[in-house]
């Protein structure tokens, strides 16, 4: 099977689910077992079925999904409902013809869904460093036809320059900074402040942003707003915070200083709109 940054991949539908798979699929999403515990032995069962990835739609988009090592594309492919409170927060501040900005974009399941929400008037940026997902990212926009999406294949960080990365064996999408010697096999990536980004992109105002670095959230953001100019300031933020023991600065109350109020929460992330 042709891996997923292999260009001779092949096209989308490829990989359609097969008759058992898609009852498999259509199971879970029915019922109580589009959780997340059960959704581990559901991609096992359908991975039985046929070894490989699956392509079907998503929230408006086409995606190849690799469930067996990935969290997310799991999430994603099992449960119609997956991260849809964030989604419709997003879809709910960013305009046709907007500016979405997704940091850690993974394999687009904020990106190409917010794509489909401004449309061709509008613009997506999607920053994923790892070459893997960054891979399997492109894969899905070129599936879904939006050549409003922009990839950016780096790193979001304090600096210009290049940071390590290393990847969660069990999980591709739980790839994280690393500093210091990394513990495993660590990768070097670019990295980009956010406001070089935006400028690099001709971004001048962005209606909605979602980060999601895995326990590097303030040093993207604390920089940014420090320095950026507010006219670049996101209208609305989705932050998730299931890392930030691991923050050096609270981002989300540095925000509110700045004049965000905290609108929703739930397990994983945080929803801020601007005053």
């Amino acid at each position: 099977m042709a891996a997923a940054n292999d260009p001779s991949a092949p096209p989308f539908g490829a990989f359609a689910p097969t008759r058992a798979q898609s009852a498999i699929i259509s199971l879970a999403q029915r019922s109580k077992l589009k959780r997340g515990a059960f959704r581990p032995m559901l991609s096992r069962l359908v991975n039985l079925l046929r070894a490989g990835p699956v392509d079907v739609q998503y929230q408006g988009a086409s995606f190849r999904f690799y469930h067996q090592s990935s969290a997310t594309e799991r999430g994603a492919l099992f449960n119609p409902d997956y991260n849809l409170e964030e989604l419709d927060f997003l879809r709910a501040h960013t305009p046709a013809g907007g500016v979405f900005v997704d940091v850690g974009a993974n394999v687009g399941t904020y990106a190409m869904v917010l794509a489909h929400q401004v449309g061709a008037a509008g613009k997506v940026i999607a920053v994923e460093p790892h070459p893997v997902t960054h891979a399997r990212l492109a894969f899905n926009r070129a599936a879904s036809g939006f050549s409003q999406v922009e990839l950016v294949a780096a790193a979001a960080g304090p600096s210009d320059g290049e940071l390590m990365i290393e990847t969660d064996g069990e999980n591709l999408g739980a790839s994280h900074i690393v500093s210091g010697k990394p513990a495993g096999h660590a990768i070097r990536v670019p990295s980009l402040r956010l406001e070089r980004i935006l400028g690099d992109a001709g971004v001048t105002r962005v209606d909605a942003l979602k980060i999601d670095v895995e326990g590097f959230e303030d040093r993207v953001l604390t920089g940014f707003f420090q320095q950026a100019s507010p006219s670049l300031w996101p209208g609305a933020v989705v932050i998730e915070h299931l890392s930030r023991d691991e923050w050096e600065s609270d981002c989300i109350a540095d925000m509110v200083a700045r004049g965000y109020t905290e609108t929703g929460r739930n397990r994983s992330n945080t929803l801020l709109l601007r005053g």
